[in-house]
């Protein structure tokens, strides 16, 4: 190569890097938006156990209306944003709670996916005096 060709290179690929970027930069953003979906996912089965959880305990505990305790319970502690459906039904001496939460897009108060994520849980009806 002689000392002209080899000056000139430099030029030509002058401005690559800001192509190559504006290239990969919607697939970034895609990715990084698939991922946070993930964890939304992910972070909707957390809150849906907890729900139940203490929703069931409510139920269990409480002296008059069972099922609202544990509806109440259940949806305290949700963050707004979060479109729940809660359902306490005794079976036998258990109160059961089940929570149904609709996994949103991206973030809650917004759309919500065609997924729904279920949370249950159990507690024995305490005895009353």
């Amino acid at each position: 190569m002689t000392g002209r060709a080899a000056h000139r290179a430099p030029e030509r690929d002058r401005g690559s890097t800001l192509v190559e970027f504006a290239g990969l930069f919607p697939l970034v953003v895609l990715m990084m938006a698939v991922i946070w979906q993930c964890i939304l996912i992910g972070y909707a089965f957390s809150l849906a156990g907890n729900a139940a959880d203490a929703g069931a305990r409510a139920g269990a505990a409480a002296r008059g209306d069972a099922e609202g305790a544990c509806a109440a319970a259940a949806t305290e502690d949700l963050p707004g944003g979060w479109d729940a459906s809660v359902s306490c039904p005794l079976e036998g001496s258990v109160r059961r709670a089940h929570v149904e939460l609709r996994v949103p897009v991206l973030f809650p108060g917004a759309f919500s996916l065609p997924v729904t994520v279920t949370g249950t849980a159990g507690a024995a009806e305490e005895d009353r005096p």
